[in-house]
Parts: C-alpha cells; sequence; structure tokens
C-alpha cells in the first residue's frame, strides 16, 4: 500500500513545466529539420515542374511551327490559287475570287493555331504585299513590316536565312518571329510577336520577381520586359538580390534562333521555415491557456452546457418541453425558455408547411408549361428565318400558315390533359412544319390505335421527344426514320394504361446522358440544352402521381428509343387538376 502510493506521488507544478518545455524545445528543432527539408524537396519539386511545363510548351510551338512551315510550303507548290493571282491583275475577277480562297483557308489555320499568328503573302512579280488573314498588328505596324519583309526577300540569302526557319526580327522596336517560305516569285510568311509567343509561359508563377523572356543567340531579351506579375524588370542589387535564391531554365526551339529563358524567384521559400516555427510557438501558447481555461471552465460551462444538451435530447425524443434545471447561466435560461415557444411554434408550422407544398405544386406546374410554349415558338422562328436566308419563298408561306394554326390551338388550349388524337394530330403539324425546312431528310410514320384515340394525355408531352428526335437525328447525309406508335394495355391490378414509343435512326443517345436518364438524374441545363426532357419528366411526376414510367435506350441498329408507360388516372383526379 505504501509503494502504491510512493507511485502515485504527487509532483509540483514547476516538473510540468520542465517537461512541458522539453517538449517544446523537442519539436522545434524536428519542426526546423522538417522546414529544411520541404524547402529543398519543395524548389527540386517546382524546378523540376517548371521544366517539364515549359518543354510541353515548346514542344508544342515546334510542332506547330513544323506544321505551319508545311502547310505553307504545299499550299505555294500544290494550291492552284497563289498562280491564278499571280496570272492576272489585282483587279481581276479571277485574282479576287483567288484571293477570297487564300484568306479563307489561312484564316481557318489561323482559328487552329491561334490569332496571334499572322499570315501575309507576296507576289514579286506585281509587288504585291496583302495579309492572307485577320491581323493583330496596327497599320504603322504593318507598313514597317512590309518594308521590312520585302527588303529581306530582295536579299539573295533569302533561302538560307528564312526558308523553314523562323527567325526575330525587330520592326519599329518590337521583336517579332517571322519565317518566310518562297516558291519561285510567290512567297507566303508567318509571323508572331515575341511577346505573344511567350505569354503562355507568363501565366506560370515563377514567384513575385521572376520572369520569362525569348532570348537570341546573344541572350539579348526580344520581349518585353516583364515580370512574372506584369511589373517592368528591375535590375537586382545591393545584399538581398545575392541572398535571394534563382534558378535559370533555358529551353532551346527546334530549328530556330532563339530561346525560351525563365527565372524563377521564389522569396517565400525561406520564409517557410520561420512561418513553421512561428506556428509552433503558438500552437503551445495557445494549448497551454486552452488547458488553463478547460480547468477554469468544465465546473462553470461544459457542465450546465451537457444538463442544456440532454434537455434537449428529451424533447427530440418526447416532442415534449423538458422540466428544466435552474442555471446560473443567463444564457442558458434564455435559451432554454426560447426553446419552449420554438416546441410550441413547430406544431403549428406543420399545418401551414402542407398547405404551402400544395400550392407550390400548383405554380411550379404551371410554369413548367408556360415554359415549353415559348421554347418550340423560337424554334419555329428559327425555321422560317433559316428558310429566309436561302430564298424558299413559298415553304415560308407554308410553314408560316401551318404555324399559325398550330399556335392558335397551342395558346387557346390551357388545359392540363388533352385527348391524345388531338395531341398526334398537332405532333404531326409539328414534323410536318420541319418537313418543309428539312425536305427529303427525313419521314416519319404514325400508327395510333383506335382505342386510344380519346384518352387524355397531358398537352406537348410527345412533342418535347419528337423535337429532340428532329433536333438530334437529323441529318443532311442519311435519311432518317421516326416512328410513333399508340397501344393500350392492362398492367397488373387491371389498370388501364396508354403504352407510346418514338424511336428514330439518328445517332442516339450520347451514353452519359443515357447513364443520367437511367439513373434518375437530372441533365445538365446550364446551356439552355435539355430544359424540354426535365420539364416533362417533372410534369409526368406531378400529373400522374409518380405512376407514370418514362425509359429511354438505343436500338441494336442504331437511333433513339423514348417508351412511355400512362396509367389511366380516375376521372375525379382529372377534375381536381383541371382546377389547378
Amino acid at each position: 500500500m505504501a509503494k502504491k502510493t510512493a507511485g502515485t506521488k504527487p509532483l509540483p507544478i514547476r516538473h510540468y513545466v520542465k517537461v512541458m518545455v522539453l517538449i517544446a524545445v523537442t519539436v522545434l528543432l524536428v519542426d526546423l529539420v522538417i522546414s529544411i527539408a520541404s524547402i529543398i524537396i519543395v524548389k527540386q519539386q517546382s524546378t523540376r515542374y517548371l521544366k517539364d511545363t515549359a518543354a510541353l510548351y515548346i514542344n508544342r510551338i515546334d510542332h506547330d511551327f513544323a506544321y505551319m512551315n508545311h502547310y505553307m510550303g504545299w499550299t505555294l507548290a500544290n494550291d492552284e490559287t497563289l498562280n491564278t493571282m499571280n496570272a492576272y491583275h489585282i483587279n481581276s475577277i479571277e485574282f479576287l475570287k483567288s484571293n477570297e480562297n487564300l484568306h479563307k483557308r489561312f484564316t481557318e489555320l489561323q482559328r487552329n493555331y491561334g490569332q496571334e499568328y499572322n499570315f501575309f503573302y507576296y507576289l514579286k512579280n506585281q509587288s504585291y504585299f496583302l495579309n492572307c488573314s485577320p491581323i493583330s498588328i496596327s497599320y504603322s505596324e504593318y507598313l514597317a513590316l512590309r518594308e521590312q519583309i520585302i527588303s529581306f526577300i530582295d536579299d539573295k540569302k533569302v533561302y538560307e536565312k528564312y526558308y523553314s526557319k523562323w527567325t526575330p526580327v525587330l520592326v519599329s522596336g518590337k521583336y517579332y518571329v517571322i519565317n518566310i517560305v518562297p516558291y519561285y516569285n510567290r512567297y507566303l510568311i508567318g509571323l508572331i510577336s515575341a511577346d505573344n509567343l511567350i505569354r503562355p509561359l507568363r501565366d506560370i508563377n515563377l514567384g513575385a520577381n521572376g520572369y520569362a523572356s525569348l532570348v537570341d543567340e546573344q541572350g539579348t531579351a526580344l520581349s518585353s520586359p516583364l515580370s512574372n506579375i506584369g511589373r517592368p524588370l528591375q535590375e537586382d542589387k545591393g545584399l538581398f538580390s545575392l541572398l535571394q535564391p534563382r534558378t535559370t531554365i533555358i529551353s532551346d526551339f527546334q530549328g530556330t534562333t532563339f530561346s525560351a529563358k525563365m527565372v524563377i524567384k521564389f522569396g517565400a521559400f525561406e520564409k517557410i521555415m520561420i512561418a513553421q516555427l512561428l506556428i509552433v510557438l503558438l500552437f503551445f501558447m495557445v494549448t497551454s491557456s486552452l488547458f488553463v481555461i478547460m480547468l477554469f471552465f468544465n465546473k462553470r460551462v461544459l457542465g450546465p452546457i451537457q444538463s442544456f444538451s440532454e434537455n434537449l435530447a428529451r424533447i427530440n425524443e418526447e416532442s415534449q418541453p423538458a422540466d428544466y434545471k435552474g442555471s446560473k447561466i443567463i444564457e442558458l435560461e434564455q435559451a432554454n425558455e426560447q426553446f419552449r415557444d420554438l416546441v410550441g411554434q413547430i406544431k403549428t408550422f406543420k399545418i401551414t408547411m402542407y398547405e404551402q407544398e400544395l400550392e407550390k405544386q400548383r405554380i411550379q406546374l404551371n410554369y413548367m408549361k408556360q415554359q415549353i410554349k415559348p421554347h418550340f415558338f423560337l424554334n419555329c422562328l428559327t425555321s422560317i428565318y433559316s428558310m429566309a436566308q436561302i430564298q424558299m419563298y413559298q415553304e415560308i408561306e407554308d410553314m408560316a400558315m401551318t404555324t399559325s394554326k398550330y399556335f392558335r390551338y397551342l395558346f387557346q388550349n390551357g388545359e392540363n390533359f388533352v385527348p391524345l388524337a388531338d395531341e398526334i394530330e398537332h405532333v404531326q403539324m409539328y414534323l410536318q412544319i420541319q418537313k418543309q425546312r428539312y425536305r427529303d431528310a427525313f419521314s416519319y410514320y404514325v400508327e395510333l390505335a383506335e382505342d386510344a384515340k380519346e384518352v387524355n394525355i397531358p398537352p406537348l408531352v410527345l412533342q418535347t421527344f419528337i423535337e429532340n428526335s428532329v433536333k438530334y437525328a437529323i441529318s443532311r447525309e442519311n435519311e432518317v426514320q421516326i416512328k410513333v406508335t399508340v397501344n393500350r394495355d392492362l398492367l397488373e391490378g387491371d389498370i388501364d394504361a396508354t403504352v407510346i414509343q418514338l424511336t428514330d435512326t439518328g445517332p442516339g443517345f450520347p451514353q452519359d446522358v443515357l447513364e443520367k436518364l437511367h439513373a434518375e438524374l437530372p441533365l445538365d441545363q446550364t446551356k439552355g440544352t435539355h430544359i424540354g426532357i426535365m420539364n416533362t419528366l417533372k410534369r409526368l411526376e406531378y400529373l400522374y402521381y409518380n405512376l407514370a414510367e418514362v425509359s429511354f435506350s438505343n436500338l441494336e441498329d442504331g437511333g433513339a428509343c423514348v417508351t412511355l408507360l400512362l396509367p389511366d388516372l380516375p376521372d375525379t383526379s382529372l377534375e381536381m387538376e383541371s382546377r389547378l
């Protein structure tokens, strides 16, 4: 018993303080070692990452340069456009047409490789120099560039200096990288400013004082002297610049006379160790303070809070106010009183929430119905506009009349349910409207069972899926077949139902869309697509009380298939929906 008492002998506070100081010093030393190792590892990883990034970018530029060289050379040697332009006067129709074709070709090339690339051609026999794509330089720079390029072309060493070699030139105090591809007395010129060529590397974080630039063989900067954050570069001076670590990466472009230079200056590395030391010290200070505070508040605060939590648990279980014990904390007493009032108000809220939910469903249903109408109306206007562009005047008259009849019925009908025969008739009118636009691009077939004509269904349900087939299935290459079949069926429990199947021979649903539909997940509507499908599914959910089924699939031979299974609703349900 005496040994046990000796083993549990209380120790003075000084002992615990010494232990805490020893632990703190040990942690600080470990943290110092970890900080130094972290700085070295992070610097190595950052430098390796930047080298890999620069290599990827330069490889891409090398590939782009090689392709543009090949493209310009092939155009000069094989395309008759420049031959025609060289053979006719610059004001002739043949010259102007060929110039337009050349402009289209190089505008497409510019669109693929970036608007910062500029392309020009020069016909030496006619002393004619002009751009063959939109240019991103000022007119004064264009004039100076034209003079300089013509002087380069007159040089007998143009093949040696510029052919298949992108070379920097100075124009009006600004460096550009050009490539001149000659073919007899015709020349194609590619050009990009040094600043635009190096801009992607400037977007990389090289530190507040880091920078990326193009340099020539002598190390002269070809791009504007800007730091990584867009500030003008300043010469490093003083002791701080000597202590500040830097890493220089130089990467050569293939077949050129210039290189990319990146200077990394991460001044934050040296601050990591100090920051970690301060964090550890702060940790010990906060921990010690919290320890003392917790001892003080354990009895004054934590005890009453635990009692209050137990009271809340009883309220949650019994749904009745508990018999609270008094507390010396005013805030807890006020919380007890407020919670008693809250429990009493919950009962009142439950009654009003049910009524609000019914009203919300009515408003949402009406909103979705109105959202579908302008959706198809805008598509009709777009179709008429497209026919007007190709001067299909008779077709415009027929389509305008058919559209007018269609929308006269549509806007006069405010019911939630219409006879199926009427809905089929309007689907046929919609397909006829699209038939006037697409001509022989598609054909359609409608099969309606006789006993299904008087069945009531929501309006615009079929049109939504038919419109989807027209939008995604029809192409100008193959004739698409759209088929609608309607039959009656008897479900389990002797419930009569209508089965509507819509198929087309188009490409079918994309796999990602089909997976979301099968999983009953919402489709992406941020770009204005899939609105009709999602609204239709919501309407069927509300109107049929989650009893309707819609399945989506792709046919084995190609094409999309949508199957709707709509059970007959009691007459009382239809009357109640008409009131909504």
